[in-house]
């Protein structure tokens, strides 16, 4: 017979604002959290005055130990872990591999909510990566830990369709919210002994890698979806841009349009720029981008920036500067 009432002892490892939803939600929950996990204070900005995680702030105001170890792999800090004797640990975009001394710790093992509906996009940037792809859908899977990034069995995926205009930023506040409620679906499985893991079919995986700023860099040549979907999977980090005249512009709000570029002009050529936005050329057609952030600039709408200054048809944007 399943205890429905019995509850855990849990270890939360997790740092961005990624985290803190499943975070809170176990803090909500049934379960003892017992201990929060998550990487060291940064420095940030021009100050460089050390910030505090997300997690960390959450944890605290909730009154749970917070450990903020440099290394996570020395028999001490494995050892540090053991002392809250943990049955299961959860593990939210803390941002290191652990070691098989730690995935072998708790009795349950440990879970780890990922930010794609696995096999699809293993790795760093799942959802950035989903947008980049344009995927109909989108998701988070709750996974059984092991060595491999990404690699482990699937315990409970979730998912929610893609709009649009969906960009990295808002779809991952969207999959954030998603996290810390599949999470608390799957402890009630759990519970239930109704969570049943499900190997993932390799062959169907794809990788997720982290981002640099130059591949924001747009090729005009490409198609106005593929465009379109790099702007919007740019969105917030790094960004997508091309150069006018040897100064960057950022690229935000792309639209789908019937138009088509009847004058023949080169693929990153202006076709019109008016209070709508601004009509570029692309490989096969063209896009509508409606918000641009010039060199030096804070982002704006097209039409505010013509305000003051002018586009002309025909000017060219450039990959590189």
């Amino acid at each position: 017979m399943t205890d429905t009432n019995k509850t855990f002892r849990i270890i939360f490892m997790g740092t961005p604002d990624f985290s803190v939803p499943a975070l809170q939600a176990l803090i909500d929950g049934p379960d003892e959290m017992v201990a929060v996990i998550t990487q060291p204070d940064r420095p940030k900005g021009r100050s460089k005055k050390r910030i505090p995680p997300p997690v960390k702030m959450l944890a605290e105001s909730a009154g749970i130990p917070v450990l903020q170890p440099t290394r996570i792999r020395t028999p001490e800090f494995v050892e540090e872990l053991r002392f809250y004797e943990p049955d299961l640990i959860v593990v939210a975009a803390y941002g290191r591999i652990l070691p098989p001394s730690i995935l072998d710790l708790p009795p349950l093992g440990c879970i780890n909510i990922h930010g794609s509906l696995l096999p699809r996009h293993r790795g760093a940037a799942p959802i950035q990566w989903a947008i980049l792809s344009g995927d109909k859908e989108a998701g988070v899977t709750i996974m059984q830990m092991d060595e491999g990034m990404d690699t482990g069995a699937i315990l409970l995926p979730a998912a929610i369709p893609v709009e649009e205009d969906e960009t990295a930023g808002s779809l991952f506040t969207k999959l954030s919210a998603l996290g810390g409620t599949a999470l608390m679906e799957a402890l009630d499985l759990l519970r239930e002994d109704k969570l049943h893991p499900t190997i993932q079919d390799d062959s169907l995986a794809t990788e997720a890698g982290p981002l640099k700023k130059e591949n924001g860099a747009i090729d005009w040549t490409l198609s106005s979806r593929t465009i379109h979907c790099l702007i919007r999977g740019m969105d917030p980090w790094p960004t997508a841009y091309s150069f006018l005249d040897g100064k960057r512009f950022r690229f935000f709000a792309p639209q789908l349009t019937d138009d088509r570029n009847n004058s023949g002009l080169e693929a990153g050529s202006i076709i019109s720029a008016d209070r709508n936005g601004l009509l570029l050329a692309t490989g096969d057609g063209a896009l509508l981008i409606r918000e641009i952030q010039p060199e030096g600039k804070k982002r704006m709408r097209v039409e505010a920036y013509l305000c003051g200054q002018s586009l002309a048809s025909g000017q060219k944007f450039l990959p590189q500067q």
